[in-house]
């Protein structure tokens, strides 16, 4: 089912009449005896320290943020509210778990913290009736879910926090580049090093799940490029990320099939994914192979001061603009229930 097409913001704030009541929660099940969840919840703070944000939760994080900048309320995890007035719409950011956790009588947006593949609950809304839609980060899983939930899945990013990424430094970037890699025991990576190497281009790196935000604008304040290496992402934050700080990417484009290991291949076999699926030419280059990598780094580097990636995070990815959209799925439900 398509979005509408977007209004300005001061028309979803007067549309808007009450607050939406957002939820979300990280699955944390009793492991050894009953409740025990609980004290190993205060054992991990004092352990671990604060819990940083994953993806998911940056989902809800951000949705937050924008509804604050475009000036519309909300509630959060406000059970006994939304337990009271059945009629008012559930907006579950996710986990799985808070939809099938709990017996919800209200009318239901799901996602864009979903499970990753419809064989999950194939029957969804059938089995889950009041669930009115079915949010996932990007397009390309939007048409792997449609044949399942047809016009009930719909593609909604959530938005980039575009002023804590914007970096400004007026001194010399000492690397060309900055390589963040998202793929474990893969030949590529090397390859990439050793190319750059030949051409003497100096490079950092950074990888998948190690890092923190602050390390990650550092490293970027302090190179011309970025080489992103994934195999498949269904919003890919980080990068956008990346883009927002004004860095242009060479990205590794593999294409193919989705391989999450827990369904490829014995459960699922879909195609074709991608790495960067919101992109445009402002924001870089693609390569598909080592060989397509060695002869398109000359050409992304003759046409750095070019791109603007931050450009197009601007236009399409901000707090704002995601926020917006997802005020008008919110506003379509809302007519379809009246």
């Amino acid at each position: 089912m398509p979005v509408p097409d977007r209004r300005n913001l001061s028309q979803n704030k007067m549309l808007i009449n009450n607050p939406l009541n957002l939820f979300y929660e990280e699955p944390d099940p009793d492991r050894w005896i009953k409740y025990d969840r609980y004290p190993r919840k205060i054992i991990r703070r004092l352990i671990r320290g604060k819990q940083r944000p994953g993806g998911v939760m940056m989902i809800a994080v951000n949705l937050m943020k924008g509804l604050d900048k475009i000036g519309v309320p909300y509630r959060f995890n406000d059970y006994k509210y939304i337990k009271n007035h059945p009629e008012e719409i559930a907006c579950i950011i996710g986990k799985p778990n808070l939809l099938f956790g709990k017996n919800w009588e209200n009318p239901v947006i799901f996602g864009a913290g979903v499970y990753s593949h419809p064989i999950e609950c194939p029957d969804l809304f059938t089995k889950y009736p009041n669930v009115k839609r079915f949010l996932v980060p990007g397009e390309w899983m939007r048409k792997m879910c449609e044949p399942y939930y047809l016009d009930k899945v719909i593609a909604w990013p959530t938005g980039i926090d575009t002023d804590h990424w914007l970096t400004v430094t007026t001194q010399p970037k000492e690397f060309d580049f900055l390589i963040y890699n998202k793929i474990q025991g893969d030949q590529l990576p090397d390859a990439i090093m050793e190319t750059l190497k030949k051409q003497n281009l100096t490079y950092q790196s950074i990888n998948y799940g190690t890092y923190t935000q602050h390390e990650l604008k550092h490293k970027l304040a302090n190179s011309q490029a970025a080489i992103f290496l994934s195999k498949s992402e269904t919003q890919g934050l980080a990068y956008q990320q990346i883009l927002a700080t004004g860095t242009p990417i060479l990205a590794w484009e593999k294409g193919g099939y989705w391989e999450d290991p827990a369904y490829f291949p014995h459960q699922v076999k879909y195609r074709p994914v991608s790495a960067v699926p919101y992109w445009d030419e402002r924001c870089g280059i693609k390569f598909n192979t080592i060989a397509d990598f060695e002869a398109k780094l000359p050409v992304f580097l003759d046409n750095l001061s070019h791109f603007q990636p931050r450009a197009y995070i601007l236009e399409n990815l901000t707090l704002e603009k995601c926020a917006v959209q997802y005020i008008e799925i919110y506003q379509q439900v809302k007519k379809e229930i009246k």
